[in-house]
């Protein structure tokens, strides 16, 4: 009797795939029942699956010690004040802007958040199913990492606090202002409750400083800490996050992303643009517009020794009033731009180019007809499904008459994360495969690489992954695909979704022509591969200044020009 052959183990990637996939589970499980208490028994599994798989943006999560650039990352795209809140509440658009409350929108992340009273925060969701997928893993970061604050400075056994603690509580209880040398003192007592270095400290103390709150870094260690440790003491209060009915009863159903794409329709029609050429970008709201505008706008600050000069002068945030030159001037030359008040928080601008004077680029047009460009801002994970979807549909007249949208082709330029190279290098994807399913989209992409030999920026070309969420980035899934046949080159949240409503429309449903041209193109933000090198280590500066226009600057001239 031969003998059994040895069971394989389990390989590191397999196990945070299937960590994954059980985040995903229990998350949709969570939101189907309505409500959970992160830190107890209907949170473990969320708890024990980002623990294990220990994403590479939340560093090291659950350690002894407190994760400092996860923390600074996470707060960043949470409401202001979240930490001090036991109620977490996430709901669809429900009229929240019509009332008296502030409306707190968090740094790195649009949405829109209402702190209704002392202990309890409103997060309105209107990007679907990625967005509250996003909100939860910080969420659950934030809270392991509450309880990691608790442990250092609580004994539940001896009802014990830290001396530095209650210095600290003394500070952040009574909102005293510190001289420069009590917020020395106060950044030593935090290096010994959070058991990092002074400069640690120090540096996250001051990402997450502001002008009218400079201590708010302790602030906000003392809150998670204070709300962990009510939580351990008998009777305490759980932090409890709740979901809506009305979105619990919205979510998959296109509401917005219909609204969305009506407006941009109506405006369309009054404009009389229905009967040109439609080309779609989804990009950033200033790209498109500064190639087309800039130099006509502020021929002062040309230069031909360095032609993207005026685009870096136009990235510093210290040159507000060139930003308002151009867009005045766009705004007199073809330019309309739509403000978004559906709720999917994408803005977009309609450019008509038959007002725009393009002899500076010396584009040989090969239009009998000038193009009209509906520009986009960027969707956010599957969200980039509903709106290209119903931007993709027929558009019906008062009385009823269809029109098929007359698009000729959809561009798609973005940042993603990179597998082999660095911040600032260009991806050109030939495939999209979808993270977790067995979900692929080759495609033919117009942009080649050869359409960058003129740049001295790196150029690779190959598959892209559009995974779950970048807050679930894991070092070893992503090197399996990167090692393995599938090749991949990056990592984004969106392509997938754009290429699954592109064919569907094309291909199936017949809303578009067959032939409607695609391109694709990233440059990277980060490469999660490398240590020191992720999206929690610090965003791209002027370094994205080159490859964005640089991108631009071909779609753009594919537009004119194919």
């Amino acid at each position: 009797m031969s003998p059994k052959p040895p069971i394989k183990q389990r390989t590191r990637s397999q196990e945070s795939s299937n960590s994954i996939e059980r985040l995903y589970i229990a998350m949709r499980h969570l939101f189907s029942r309505g409500y959970y208490k992160p830190m107890g028994l209907s949170g473990e599994t969320l708890r024990n699956s980002l623990l294990l798989l220990r994403p590479e943006i939340y560093g090291s999560i659950g350690g002894e010690q407190v994760e400092l650039r996860g923390l600074v990352y996470v707060l960043d795209r949470l409401p202001e004040g979240i930490e001090e809140c036991t109620y977490i509440n996430l709901t669809a658009d429900e009229g929240y802007k019509e009332s008296s409350f502030k409306v707190i929108i968090p740094k790195k992340r649009r949405r829109n958040c209402y702190r209704i009273d002392p202990h309890q925060m409103n997060i309105e969701v209107t990007r679907g199913r990625s967005e509250i997928y996003d909100i939860l893993t910080h969420l659950t970061f934030l809270y392991i990492e509450s309880h990691t604050i608790r442990k250092r400075v609580y004994s539940h056994k001896d009802k014990q606090l830290l001396h530095e603690w209650k210095l600290l509580e003394e500070i952040v209880l009574h909102r005293k202002k510190l001289t420069s040398r009590e917020r020395e003192v106060l950044l030593v007592h935090l290096s010994s409750i959070l058991g990092r270095s002074y400069i640690e400290i120090k540096e996250a103390f001051n990402d997450l400083a502001e002008k009218n709150n400079p201590d708010r870094f302790a602030q906000v260690i003392y809150w998670l800490g204070s709300l962990a440790i009510d939580e351990v003491k008998d009777n305490g209060h759980k932090r409890t996050i709740k979901f809506s009915p009305d979105l619990r009863e919205s979510i998959g159903h296109h509401i917005y992303g219909e609204v969305w794409a009506t407006n941009i329709k109506q405006v369309l029609e009054k404009k009389n643009l229905l009967d040109r050429p439609i080309h779609i970008i989804s990009a950033n709201m200033h790209s498109v517009m500064n190639t087309l505008y800039a130099k006509e706008a502020l021929p002062k600050q040309v230069t031909s020794k360095n032609p993207f000069h005026l685009y870096q002068l136009l990235s510093d945030d210290s040159n507000e009033d060139l930003r308002k030159l151009v867009k005045e001037h766009a705004a007199k030359n073809g330019l309309h731009y739509l403000k978004d008040t559906s709720g999917t928080n994408i803005n977009v601008q309609i450019i008509d180019t038959d007002k725009i004077n393009l002899t500076a680029w010396n584009f040989n047009e090969s239009h009998h007809q000038k193009p009209v460009l509906v520009v986009m801002d960027y969707a956010f994970g599957e969200q980039a499904y509903e709106t290209m979807d119903e931007l993709l549909k027929p558009y019906y007249y008062k009385d009823d008459t269809k029109v098929l949208m007359p698009i000729e082709s959809i561009s798609i330029m973005g940042k993603a994360g990179i597998l082999d190279g660095v911040k600032g290098d260009i991806m050109i994807p030939t495939a999209h495969v979808f993270e977790g399913t067995a979900d692929n989209y080759p495609f033919k992409n117009q942009l080649r690489k050869r359409n960058f030999a003129d740049s001295d920026i790196p150029v690779i070309k190959g598959t892209m992954v559009s995974v779950l969420g970048t807050s679930l980035q894991n070092k070893d899934i992503l090197q399996f695909f990167h090692d393995s046949t599938w090749r991949v080159i990056g990592l984004e949240m969106e392509g997938a979704h754009y290429q699954k409503a592109i064919q569907a429309a094309s291909k199936i449903r017949g809303n578009i022509s067959r032939s409607v041209k695609v391109r694709y193109a990233y440059y990277a933000s980060d490469n999660p591969l490398k240590t020191g090198s992720t999206l929690a280590s610090g965003g791209l500066g002027t370094t994205g200044v080159k490859p964005t226009y640089t991108i631009t600057q071909k779609i753009l001239e594919q537009i004119f020009t194919q």
